[in-house]
């Protein structure tokens, strides 16, 4: 059960508001900013699930029933947040899962529920909490993507359609609400031991046979990876706390050697790419 709202009362430090903080790198940041100080509303679908946590830090998490994909426990848990407390500091947009296929073994509702689930979802509560951070001057908004985000291969298309989508948003976002001291950081991880790759939070789209070249080493790889990623949750979330810190926060970080060395090789790629066809692009303007 969500607890009880209570009369706002005075905290020090900063108010995160953090979805998916049951697990992965949600609880990681969760008790990252419990540690320097701060106050968690942790967001779950299933509340008790946080249970845990707020009784390892009683007092600074607050555990709450939320499901990113409803519209009216979106506003319920920002305005229980701001009653509470008066103000959101920090909005990590976490809530996600995986599934894995091909495109053409996509179903309608798949992708149309992952995209709520890491699209709508987080852009419905960016706006929620935006008019309050524009208010109070300051606050920052944490799109967790991933490398996944940047580039995309056979068997995530589903996946990194969702992310590319979120990252375009906050891109734009960042530009808009810079002025009203509102930071937006994108963040895109590799491979991390979260749980991700295990359990219910890896769906798999229901095989055709003609694609078990492309998409069957990932269909088999990626939940065979689960607890051996080279990628540190807490080494994660610091890191993200500290560029949330620094002077000029980058718009996007990318975490672990895999995601840095993956995300510079699709960009040179791509750079490569779009000079050889630099000039055949010129062309199509209008002769002067």
């Amino acid at each position: 059960m969500s607890t009880p709202v209570q009369p706002r009362k005075s905290v020090t430090g900063k108010v995160w508001l953090i979805t998916g903080a049951n697990s992965g790198f949600g609880q990681a940041i969760a008790e990252a900013a419990v540690a320097a100080g701060d106050t968690v509303v942790a967001a779950a679908r299933r509340p008790e699930t946080l249970e845990a946590l707020a009784a390892a830090h009683p007092g600074q998490v607050v555990p709450v029933r939320l499901d990113v994909t409803d519209p009216a426990q979106i506003s319920a848990a920002v305005a229980d947040t701001l009653l509470r407390f008066g103000r959101i500091d920090v909005l990590v947009n976490n809530a996600g899962r995986g599934l894995i296929g091909a495109v053409e073994e996509y179903t309608d509702r798949e992708l149309r529920d992952l995209m709520e689930l890491h699209f709508f979802g987080p852009a419905a509560l960016t706006r929620a909490v935006l008019p309050h951070m524009r208010a109070q001057g300051a606050g920052a908004v944490v799109q967790m993507s991933s490398m996944g985000g940047r580039f995309s291969f056979p068997g995530v298309g589903a996946y990194s359609a969702t992310k590319f989508a979120l990252e375009g948003l906050s891109e734009a976002l960042a530009q808009e609400v810079a002025g009203f001291g509102v930071k937006v950081l994108i963040v895109e991880p590799g491979a991390f031991r979260t749980g991700f790759a295990g359990g219910g939070a890896l769906a798999q789209a229901t095989p055709i046979a003609a694609y078990e070249p492309t998409v069957g080493p990932v269909r088999t790889g990626l939940p065979d990876s689960d607890g051996k990623q080279p990628g540190d949750p807490v080494k994660a979330a610091a890191t993200i706390l500290a560029a949330l810190d620094a002077e000029h926060t980058p718009l996007r970080l990318a975490l672990g050697t895999d995601a840095i060395d993956a995300i510079l090789g699709n960009l040179d790629s791509a750079r490569k790419e779009a000079e050889e066809w630099a000039q055949v692009s010129r062309g199509t303007d209008f002769a002067n």
